[in-house]
């Protein structure tokens, strides 16, 4: 009785796990079908962009420079920011084969000090690139005098 007992679980642990392994093979196999590399469809210039240091407030942009190098059509269904400091402008597209097109960000620079923010631009069939930008923020001293005022003071004293 003990030797069909054991001989019943082996067995039934043994059609599970192979059920499991058929059905992980053919997962696997279908996301590597649908899914492209985004590095064989559309070349970015720069996915990390440094803005360095930019005074507290002021806003700033750059331009995420793309190209299309597949034999199809691009198109963008989305561009994400990771914060409400980060504005996208864009167009959906399509770009045909060969064609450079961007996507502007904007940063209100209101982050003090050192930001790292990112962005993730979506396209069709499932791909997808974050790009990424970095700076410092700076506040003028308080105390700090316009360069003007400065001046008129002097030359009200003579």
């Amino acid at each position: 009785m003990k030797k069909i007992a054991l001989l019943s679980v082996s067995f039934l642990f043994a059609v599970l796990s192979h059920a499991q392994q058929a059905e992980s093979n053919g997962s696997k196999g279908t996301a590597t079908e649908q899914t492209q590399d985004i590095a064989k469809v559309v070349d970015f210039k720069e996915t990390d962009h440094d803005f360095g240091k930019i005074p507290y407030g002021k806003p700033v942009e750059f331009d995420v420079q793309m190209k299309n190098i597949s034999s199809d059509s691009v198109k963008i269904q989305n561009v994400q920011v990771s914060c409400g400091c980060t504005t996208p402008k864009w167009q959906a597209g399509p770009y045909a084969a060969g064609e450079n097109f961007k996507v502007t960000l904007g940063f209100n620079g209101y982050t003090e000090g050192h930001f790292e923010k990112s962005v993730t631009i979506f396209f069709e069939n499932g791909l997808s690139k974050q790009i990424k930008f970095h700076g410092e923020t700076f506040k003028a001293p308080d105390d700090a005098a316009p360069a003007s005022a400065a001046s008129k003071m002097k030359s009200g004293t003579k």
